[in-house]
């Protein structure tokens, strides 16, 4: 079996940087060209894909619906993909959670100890439906099946550090950028990462 994890494309409230996590914000339309500079690559290469999975967060789901478009498949959206929960800092710019004090913003952007967020999600709790989402996505495959996942940084990042069994020092090891693609094929001494973070498709006015 191979996964292909895809990041979705830049959203508004990426262009206007902001921290999403829940809040619920559409493809720019930088971004829906990014999707669609990638679709027209997997349909190039001709990735015969049997399954296509997104978060239902608005900037994954309309990537996807980019994607399927091009590939032919349906979309099966899965709310256990949908990126961290940051609970009061969703939807804030980095001045407006600096603002707030306390060492959040210093934290966060150092990745070093992790905040007591308040309404934030708990961080096992995170690992634990994502890891269950990408569970129940393998359970419905054959080892020669390919199958896509689009989704967000965070829950990407988590879900590659689950498949390759990294200690659960930081909670995002992996940076991901928008419309990018990572691949993961499986054997049977177990998984190995074949790409990441790969935007070869993108012209240099649509990377970061």
């Amino acid at each position: 079996m191979k996964l292909l994890l895809i990041r979705h494309g830049q959203s508004e409230a990426n262009a206007e940087g902001r921290l999403q996590g829940h809040l619920d914000s559409p493809l720019s339309e930088r971004g829906r060209a990014q999707a669609q500079a990638l679709a027209r690559r997997l349909q190039g290469e001709g990735w015969q894909i049997a399954a296509l999975y997104a978060s239902d967060l608005r900037r994954a789901a309309e990537t996807a619906d980019i994607l399927a478009a091009h590939l032919n498949r349906p979309v099966v959206h899965d709310a256990r993909l949908r990126e961290y929960d940051y609970g009061l800092l969703n939807g804030l710019t980095w001045p407006e959670i600096e603002a707030l004090g306390d060492q959040i913003g210093l934290n966060l952007r150092l990745d070093a100890e992790w905040p007591d967020i308040p309404g934030a999600e708990g961080l096992e709790a995170f690992r634990a439906r994502v890891a269950a989402a990408l569970e129940d996505i393998r359970a419905r495959h054959q080892d020669g099946d390919i199958a896509a996942i689009v989704a967000h940084g965070g829950s990407l990042s988590v879900l590659l550090s689950h498949l390759l069994g990294l200690p659960p020092r930081r909670l995002f090891p992996f940076r991901l950028s928008n419309a990018s693609l990572s691949i993961v094929e499986f054997y049977a001494r177990g998984p190995r990462l074949a790409l990441l973070n790969d935007t070869c498709h993108l012209p240099s006015q649509l990377r970061e």
